[in-house]
């Protein structure tokens, strides 16, 4: 058959897709390339090493931190980006030299909020989160000791975007907000702190948040944010910094067509018997990685209103929250964007981790896609430390846009052979992470793991997180402290309990989380920061 695939597929084939929310040009580009070897050379990273922690291109930001160079350096630093800071006032000059302790680079981060927007990648639907087969193979033990929790949570979130599900579950069985409404809430904290040590109300404060979509669950996603306009944890916020945080700017990800197996052989086609069902195209979800073509033109929005520094996060990371200390590095050192990586540990199995290749360039390889588990494991039993990604990307906006296009050539496009209930065929994925390799000046810093990456990718490991089940007896145990689950749900838990009270302004309230005031809010900002 001819590359050009859709030309011999019937009008009412294309209609199908079109109606499952195909991007049919999309996927004919993407399948074009594949079969004319555009892709060819996107080949597994080949990993000479796993780096480790050396304060220059990876910084270990989980204690203080501090930053030396020339005054004039970093005043122009500084300048450049638009804001008024006089730098000498925050740190120590020694003759030409200033020194930034922790301390000054989160009042320079905060003093910077006004140039940088916080975006969010929403996933998909609920369905594979909740799914219960797959969390029972987790650890089936644990299953049974969280199950009444499990049905509750996976009741209210099926059908759900997993960003409108609930984030945690209170130890009295209420369910806390959702992913999205603590990611909201924590904004607008951050942007509160920037109007008190700024002295002044600030329209433009981490402001406006911004979100990718996807075709299935865009209008879900529009309705609830109507209806957080009302949320306990956001209207007093709201009214308080004249931010309607629900007011996001998105950009909506299309799905792709399924292709075909490579065991049909070349030319690859649409895969077009899904369920065995003939003439049935199969939707599928082409990766984060599509994030920066469906984001070009809100970066360009952004950058155009002045914005200089953008986040990018997965929506189900409570740990990706605004990090000042990030935003001051990144601004001083002028690096293209910084990404936060932690030590994996044995719930770590979808995702990056950090490698170097023989021109010491940096990668993050995705375990399965990218790099086998099984090189992974085996690093590990050799004592080496892998570092994980935390799936929080700091860019420097000014870079990306200008460079948007090529990042979008760059990015490899994965075609995996997939043996599922729909059948056999291959999917196209991209993955955010692996801008790194693409990018000549990344920074990547080193964090804990449980304060910066609470991710769950199964409902399970959210009630790890949530503390359900830590006090029962049967609670899955192991000699070995990397494999303990009760062990690393302690620390998930208290993880958690640290975030929902610094970075989300949450209080206990008896047995459930609850919002402070504003005013507790106001109070816990003056005595943090000498107000």
């Amino acid at each position: 058959m001819p590359k050009s695939d859709t030309k011999n597929l019937s009008p009412a084939f294309i209609e199908k897709m079109k109606t499952m929310g195909i991007d049919v040009e999309l996927t004919q580009n993407i399948l074009d390339k594949c079969n004319t070897g555009k892709y060819d050379h996107f080949v597994p990273i080949v990993a000479k090493d796993f780096p480790k922690i050396q304060g220059k291109r990876i910084i270990d930001i989980t204690g203080d931190v501090s930053v030396s160079m020339f005054a004039s350096e970093a005043q122009h630093a500084i300048d450049r980006l638009g804001v008024v800071i006089d730098i000498n006032s925050l740190g120590t000059l020694d003759g030409d030299q200033i020194t930034f302790n922790n301390a000054a680079l989160e009042r320079i981060g905060i003093l910077l909020y006004d140039v940088v927007a916080y975006g969010v990648l929403n996933g998909g639907s609920a369905s594979s989160y909740v799914d219960k087969s797959k969390n029972v193979s987790f650890n089936e033990s644990l299953f049974k000791i969280c199950e009444a929790q499990f049905e509750s949570m996976a009741k209210v979130s099926k059908g759900q975007p997993k960003g409108l599900t609930p984030a945690f579950i209170n130890m009295d069985g209420s369910h806390g907000p959702s992913f999205l409404e603590l990611k909201m809430r924590g904004v607008l904290i951050e942007a509160l702190k920037s109007q008190m040590l700024n002295g002044m109300k600030s329209s433009k404060t981490l402001f406006p948040m911004y979100q990718m979509t996807s075709v299935h669950t865009n209008d879900q996603l529009a309705e609830a944010y109507r209806k957080y306009k009302f949320s306990e944890v956001l209207t007093d916020l709201m009214a308080e910094t004249g931010l309607d945080i629900t007011d996001m700017p998105s950009s909506i990800q299309p799905m792709l067509a399924a292709l075909t197996h490579s065991c049909e052989g070349s030319p690859k086609r649409i895969f077009a018997n899904a369920g065995g069902k003939p003439d049935t195209p199969l939707p599928m979800p082409g990766g984060h990685g599509q994030s920066f073509v469906v984001l070009k033109n809100i970066f360009w929005q952004l950058y155009s209103q002045g914005k200089r520094f953008v986040y990018i996060g997965n929506v189900d990371n409570l740990g990706a929250t605004v990090n000042p200390v990030s935003i001051a590095l990144m601004a001083l050192k002028g690096k293209d964007a910084g990404f936060d990586f932690s030590f994996r540990t044995p719930v770590d199995v979808k995702g990056g981790v950090l490698v170097v290749d023989d021109n010491d360039r940096l990668h993050c390889a995705d375990i399965g896609v990218a790099i086998s588990k099984d090189d992974v494991l085996k690093k590990e039993a050799e004592g080496h430390r892998i570092l994980f990604n935390c799936a929080t990307g700091l860019f420097n906006l000014e870079f990306l846009v200008h460079n948007i296009d090529t990042i979008i050539d760059s990015l490899p496009m994965r075609i995996s052979d997939q043996d599922k209930d729909a059948g056999k065929y291959s999917q196209a994925e991209q993955v955010t992470w692996e801008v790194i390799g693409i990018l000549d000046k990344p920074l990547i810093f080193g964090v804990d793991k449980y304060a910066r990456f609470l991710a769950a990718k199964l409902l399970l490991e959210g009630l790890m997180t949530s503390g359900i089940g830590l006090d029962h007896p049967d609670f899955p145990t192991d000699e070995n402290e990397e494999k303990d689950l009760k062990r690393i749900a302690n620390n998930l838990h208290n993880g958690l309990s640290r975030l929902l009270t610094d970075a989300y302004g949450m209080k206990k309230d008896g047995q459930r989380w609850v919002p402070k005031s504003v005013d507790e809010l106001k109070a816990d900002i003056i005595a943090r920061y000498n107000i």
